[in-house]
């Protein structure tokens, strides 16, 4: 069954903040192999004109995909997940994401499409400090694979 196509548009309440910590940075960036002392030593990050140390930048897609899950459970939307596979994702920065940051996520369906079967769902994550200021956008790309013929 198709998604529909009333739904683009749609925005979802703001999370509730993520603060992020020093040792998240380290350990994602550890897990993704990047040695950027940016994102370890402050003194590094320092000396690049941050504050703290920052985040690699697929970091955020932790938060913003968390933060889809408001779109994915939404009963009235009919996502059935079982057969969601990710399909893209990319990000547009206003700044990097600092340790020390507290972050809420506003999601909105951008776009919903059917093709050959599979339903394509777009989401757009708003990412803003505490302060308000927007820090990064990330969309999300979600196909939801055609059901097989018994």
């Amino acid at each position: 069954m198709a998604l529909d196509q009333s739904f683009v548009g749609r925005a979802y309440p703001p999370t509730a903040p993520y603060e992020v910590g020093r040792e998240k940075i380290r350990e994602f960036a550890e897990a993704v192999g990047d040695t950027n002392p940016a994102y370890t030593d402050p003194e590094a990050a320092k000396a690049l004109g941050h504050s703290d140390v920052i985040a690699p930048p697929t970091f955020v897609f932790a938060i913003t995909f968390k933060a889809a899950g408001q779109v994915i459970e939404d009963p009235q939307l009919g996502l059935d997940y079982s057969r969601v596979v990710h399909g893209d994702q990319k990000f547009t920065y206003k700044r990097p994401v600092r340790a020390g940051d507290r972050l809420s996520v506003t999601s909105t369906i951008e776009a919903v499409k059917s093709m050959a079967g599979n339903d394509i769902l777009d989401i757009r994550g708003d990412v803003h400090d505490e302060s308000g200021e927007h820090v990064v956008t990330a969309w999300t790309k979600l196909v939801a694979r055609a059901a097989e013929e018994a």
